[in-house]
């Protein structure tokens, strides 16, 4: 049987980028056991309540909602289950000294398959405030609206 190739995406987190500003990502792995495994091949699982910790030099995914696999029987795995980060240690170590700073925390952005191993998206983000939501929305609104302009002028529709 041949190897997987390249990235399938499984589930991603769209209200991070719109919570959060993003500082900073990092590729990690995880530890899984065979049914999340399975599960996960499904597509279903669910991002939005996710963030990271960092305990004792080690960082672990919380609230992360893999559902228990259908066939599966009384090795079924809980669905929101601590589940550790694959990284290396100087990332750690810094992600360590950023988090204890304040005000930055961990979110999953993604999690997908690449090359068959199940890899996510960690952020280093900071939370925003509403007024930023504000602002970023209409800063999003005003490009759209520069290009539509500018899409009717090419055409010239003015």
């Amino acid at each position: 049987m041949p190897r997987e190739q390249g990235r399938k995406l499984i589930a991603q987190n769209k209200k991070a980028r719109h919570d959060y500003s993003i500082l900073d990502t990092y590729e990690v792995g995880l530890v899984l056991t065979g049914t999340e495994v399975k599960s996960l091949r499904a597509g279903r699982a669910s991002l939005v309540d996710g963030f990271a910790t960092v305990d004792d030099g080690e960082v672990w995914l919380q609230h992360v909602h893999i559902p228990e696999y259908t066939q599966g029987t009384w090795t079924n795995h809980a669905p929101r289950r601590k589940r550790k980060v694959l990284m290396h240690r100087e990332e750690i170590d810094k992600l360590i000294g950023k988090t204890r700073e304040g005000g930055l925390t961990l979110v999953p952005l993604e999690l997908y398959f690449k090359d068959g191993k199940v890899k996510a998206t960690l952020a280093l983000a900071k939370g925003k405030k509403s007024y930023d939501k504000r602002h970023d929305l209409a800063e999003r609104d005003s490009r759209r609206e520069i290009q539509r302009a500018f899409g009717r002028y090419v055409k010239g529709r003015r």
